[in-house]
This record gives C-alpha cells, sequence and structure tokens, in this order.
C-alpha cells in the first residue's frame, strides 16, 4: 500500500514536472522577455508569498482539513502592521511583529473552532475569511493604504542578494525545510497523515487528533502573518484587499503537486512542483499579453483537474487491478 502511494506521487510529480518544462518552452516562444534573468527574479519574487502558504496548506489538507481564510487573514494582517509602523509609529521591526501575532491569533480562532469544538475545516475557514476581510476593510474604511515604508524594510520584498537572489528567498527556503522534515522526517507528520486517512482510527493509535489539528491551523495562521510582512515589502504597500483570491492559488498549488483534498497523502516537494507551475503560468501569460482572467480561469481548470485525478487513483488503489 505504502509503496503503491509512493508511486503514484512519483508519478505525479514526473507529470507536473513535464507540465512545468513545457510551460517554459511555450512562453519562452511566445512571451518577450522570459528567459531572462530579470524575468526569473520577478517569477521567484512573485512566488513567495504563495509558496508560504502552500507549504502550511499541504499540512492542513494532509489532515483532511482546508483553510479558506489564509488569503483574508493576510490582508487583516498586512493593515494592521500598516497601522501600528505606519500610523501608529512603531518600528517596522516591531510593526512586523504584529503581522505574525495577527496571523496566529486567526490561526488560533481556526484552531479552537475546528480542533476543540470540532466544527468542519470549511465551514470555519468560510466564516474566518469573511470575518477578517471584513475586517480589514472596516479597518480602512475600504480606501485606506498604508504607504512609505523605510527603504530597510523595502529590501526584504525588492532587495537583492549576492547572486541576484531575492531577499525573501531564504524565508521560503528555511520554511520548504521546517515543513519537510516536519511532514517527512517526524512522527508529527505520520500522525496528520494517519489523521487524513481516518480520524478515529488515529485517535484509537494514541495519536492527539485535537492538538495535532490545532498545530496545523496555528502554522497556517503564522505563514499568513509572515507572507502579509512580505506582501507590504515587495509591494511597498497595505490595503483591506492584499491576498485577494491567494487561498485559492495555495490549494490549488498544494493539490496540482499531488496531495490528496481528502487528506492523508501529500508530499513538500510536490507542493513547490506546483508553485512553480502556478508561478510560470501567471508570468508566461502576463508577458505573452494574454487577458488577466485567464491566469485566473486555468487556475480553476488545475484546480478542477488535480482534485479529479486524485479521486480516479485513490479509486483505483482502493479496488486494485482487475
Amino acid at each position: 500500500m505504502a509503496s503503491a502511494e509512493g508511486r503514484r506521487l512519483v508519478t505525479s510529480e514526473s507529470i507536473l514536472a513535464g507540465l512545468l518544462a513545457v510551460e517554459i518552452a511555450y512562453f519562452a516562444v511566445t512571451g518577450s522577455n522570459f528567459l531572462t534573468a530579470a524575468n526569473a527574479f520577478e517569477i521567484t519574487r512573485a512566488g513567495v508569498e504563495i509558496g508560504l502558504l502552500s507549504l502550511a496548506m499541504t499540512a492542513v489538507i494532509l489532515t483532511g482539513g482546508i483553510d479558506l481564510s489564509v488569503g483574508s487573514l493576510l490582508g487583516l494582517a498586512a493593515v494592521l502592521m500598516g497601522a501600528a509602523g505606519r500610523g501608529g509609529g512603531l518600528p517596522m521591526g516591531l510593526a512586523a511583529l504584529v503581522a505574525v501575532a495577527v496571523g496566529l491569533a486567526g490561526g488560533a480562532l481556526n484552531a479552537l473552532l475546528v480542533a476543540r469544538l470540532g466544527v468542519p475545516p470549511l465551514i470555519v475557514t468560510l466564516g474566518t475569511f469573511s470575518l477578517f476581510r471584513g475586517l480589514a476593510e472596516g479597518w480602512t474604511g475600504g480606501v485606506r493604504n498604508y504607504t512609505d515604508f523605510p527603504a530597510a524594510f523595502l529590501f526584504l520584498g525588492q532587495g537583492r542578494l549576492p547572486g541576484g537572489l531575492p531577499a525573501q528567498l531564504p524565508l521560503l527556503l528555511l520554511a520548504a525545510v521546517f515543513f519537510w522534515l516536519l511532514l517527512h522526517r517526524t512522527g508529527v507528520g505520520r500522525g496528520l497523515r494517519a489523521i487524513g486517512f481516518s480520524p478515529e482510527g488515529a485517535r484509537y493509535a494514541g495519536i492527539p487528533v485535537a492538538r495535532r489539528l490545532a498545530f496545523v491551523y496555528l502554522l497556517s495562521g503564522l505563514m499568513a502573518g509572515l507572507a502579509a510582512v512580505v506582501y507590504a515589502a515587495r509591494l511597498g504597500q497595505a490595503k483591506a484587499d492584499a491576498g485577494t483570491g491567494f487561498e485559492l492559488t495555495a490549494i490549488t498549488a498544494v493539490v496540482l503537486g499531488g496531495t490528496s483534498i481528502f487528506g492523508g497523502r501529500g508530499t513538500v516537494r510536490g507542493t513547490l512542483l506546483g508553485l512553480a507551475s502556478l508561478a510560470v503560468l501567471q508570468n508566461g501569460l502576463r508577458l505573452a499579453d494574454l487577458p488577466a482572467e485567464l491566469a485566473g480561469i486555468l487556475t480553476g481548470v488545475l484546480l478542477i483537474v488535480a482534485i479529479g485525478a486524485g479521486r480516479v487513483f485513490s479509486a483505483r488503489s482502493r479496488t486494485g487491478p482487475h
């Protein structure tokens, strides 16, 4: 069973790597300036926030859950950071900690409702999706935009490290290593998979299901807070619509990478491949002067196809060869 699952994940990742290669080849021909160092920098830079959300979403979806609130929580954290740093006069280092604290608080609310009260994650995070966005819009009146961040803060989102790497890339790499170790090299990761396969079975096996669920939603909130800091530093602004649609893109990256939307199966490597495929797709469409709406359409199509393919593979693995 485990080897069959492993083969399925390797196959999924191989197909995704092939898709990524096709995207690169296509946009290299159709898009102006696609194969340039400057564009590679832009693709990498723009993918960090979604990458942070996607890594945490991998852990959440492994348990059979979902977090629809991360984009809205990012927006709320960014706005309150802007208010603290630009409106309240706090040093930006402390204001960034405000964003992280807001992310953790939002994650704690989701954790309380899902893990302690047993409310389905879809219902909880759909509610907090609206709650967090409403709070951000209420705080800003829907129009206020925090700008004029100091240069040292903006470097995090706009600067270059030696070798021309984006300044925020090390944060994504550290997060990727952390989640890889957590999900693939610890008992916690094995427990999350067990919960995704069968919460009751995991409970009978002695796994603290409620604590594990609370943990992944707290991690998701933490990543949303960190992503808010990077987002504001990259764009040089913080307003209520920050992070709009990011939850769909993060979920698509995770599921496209082979993580089962029903829980129990997935890898960090697959998520990173899914992230790269979406980042290249969005960038290539823009350079090819294709309609901006096409990126959303294709993201939705990829999500549906990935879920459908995962369902088919799951059914085949249960029934076995005839």
